[in-house]
C-alpha cells in the first residue's frame, strides 16, 4: 500500500551523499564495514520495509552491495501487480532521493512473479548481480543475503549458479511457526505472507540448495512492535523523512481500522531485524549476540508452508527472541541524527 510516486524522475535532496559516507556523524562510527549485504524486499507492499531501508542506510557497519526491489503476489491488496517489482524499485528510488543518497545505481528491480516450476530459474538483471556478488575474490567480508520478501531473486540465483549457496548467509523475515516453538495467530494465513509470495522459491532454498539459513518466522517478526506514540514523538517529528515514513504507516492503520480490523497503538515494523541481525552484532565474537536462537537440521517445506524434519539436512538458526529495544533505538537515534544535519546543512 505503500505510495507510488507518479514520476521516477527524483531530484535528490541536498545535502548529497553517498553509502560509506556518515557525513551526518559528528563523532565517526570507527572501523567502518565489518560485512557485506544484499537488501532484497517488496518496496511496494507494507511500509515496514522503508523503515528497513532507511535504517540500513544510516548502518555504517553495512556495506551494501545491491538493493532488490522485489514482487508481492498476483493480486496482492497492498500493490495487485502486475508491476510490483517495478514499483518497488520506484518507491525505493523515492526514498534514496528524500535522503539525498546519491546511491540509486544500486537498486534493480527483480522477476515480476514468482517460480512456475521447482528447477528452472529466473534470469534477470537482480540475479545477474546476485551471483556477481557472491562470487567476488577481492574481499574476505562475509556476505548476508538480508530478505523482507519472497525469496524468488535468490532462489534463481542458487538455481542458475549453485557454487553461491557456500558464499553467503541468507537472514529471511518469513515462514510459518515451527509447531514446538509457537503457535499461529489468532486467524493467521495458512501460508505466511512472505511465504505466499513465491512458495516454490521457499521450497527451492529451504530444500533444494545448501545456504545457510537465518529465520524470523512469523512469531519472533510480529513481536517487533512500536507504539504510535513512537510514531508520533520519535519518527513524524524527524523532517521531511520522519513525516513521510510516519503518513505511509498511518495510512496503513487507517485502512485496517476501516475494515474492522482496528484501531491499535501499534504498529508491526516486522523487517528491521534484518538491520539487527547484520548491522548491530557484537564488538567480540561478532554475532547478534543480544538476540535467542535453536540451532536445528533444515526442515524441507511443503507446498503448504508445513516443514518436514531432515535430521541429515545442514543446520539453521530460527531465531526466538529479537533484541527490540537495541534495533528500535538505534534506529529513533540514528534518524535523529541524520535530521538534524540534513535540515541544517
Amino acid at each position: 500500500m505503500t505510495r507510488i510516486p507518479s514520476s521516477d524522475a527524483f531530484a535528490p535532496i541536498a545535502p548529497h551523499w553517498r553509502l560509506g559516507e556518515t557525513p551526518w556523524q559528528a563523532i565517526t562510527t570507527p572501523g567502518g564495514s565489518r560485512v557485506r549485504v544484499i537488501l532484497d524486499n517488496d518496496f511496494s507492499g507494507d511500509p515496514d520495509d522503508l523503515f528497513q531501508l532507511v535504517h540500513h542506510v544510516l548502518s555504517p557497519n553495512t556495506d551494501i552491495r545491491l538493493v532488490i526491489a522485489s514482487h508481492l503476489r498476483d493480486g496482492d491488496p497492498f500493490d495487485p501487480g502486475p508491476a510490483s517489482a517495478t514499483n518497488a524499485r520506484t518507491v525505493a528510488r523515492d526514498v534514496f532521493a528524500r535522503m539525498g543518497l546519491l546511491s540509486e545505481e544500486l537498486i534493480v528491480a527483480g522477476a515480476e512473479h514468482g517460480l512456475r516450476e521447482r528447477g528452472n530459474g529466473l534470469p534477470g538483471p537482480a540475479v545477474d548481480a546476485i551471483i556477481a556478488e557472491a562470487l567476488r575474490e577481492d574481499t574476505d567480508q562475509p556476505l548476508y543475503y538480508l530478505a523482507g520478501g519472497g525469496l524468488t531473486d535468490l532462489a534463481s540465483a542458487l538455481l542458475i549458479e549453485p557454487r553461491i549457496a557456500e558464499r553467503m548467509t541468507l537472514v529471511w523475515i518469513g515462514g510459518n511457526e515451527h509447531e514446538d516453538l509457537a503457535v499461529p495467530p489468532p486467524g493467521g494465513m495458512p501460508i505466511e505472507y512472505n511465504l505466499l509470495i513465491d512458495p516454490i522459491a521457499g521450497q527451492v532454498v529451504f530444500t533444494d540448495t545448501e545456504v545457510e539459513i537465518w529465520q524470523i518466522p512469523r512469531n519472533i517478526y510480529r513481536q517487533c512492535l512500536v507504539s504510535h506514540a513512537e510514531l508520533r514523538l520519535r519518527v513524524a517529528p524527524c523532517g521531511e523523512l520522519g513525516r513521510y515514513l510516519y503518513d505511509e504507516t498511518q495510512l496503513v492503520i487507517d485502512r485496517a481500522t476501516e475494515q474492522g480490523r482496528g484501531p491499535a497503538e501499534t504498529y508491526a515494523l516486522g523487517d528491521s531485524p534484518l538491520v539487527l541481525l547484520s548491522a548491530l552484532q557484537s564488538t567480540f565474537e561478532a554475532d547478534p549476540s543480544s538476540s535467542d536462537h535453536v540451532v536445528r537440521p533444515t526442515p524441507a517445506l511443503d507446498p503448504d508452508g508445513r516443514y518436514i524434519d531432515r535430521p541429515d539436512a545442514r543446520p539453521m538458526r530460527i531465531y526466538t527472541r529479537v533484541d527490540t529495544r537495541l534495533m528500535f533505538e538505534d534506529m529513533f537515534l540514528k534518524l535523529q541524527e541524520f535530521t538534524r544535519w540534513h535540515a541544517g546543512s
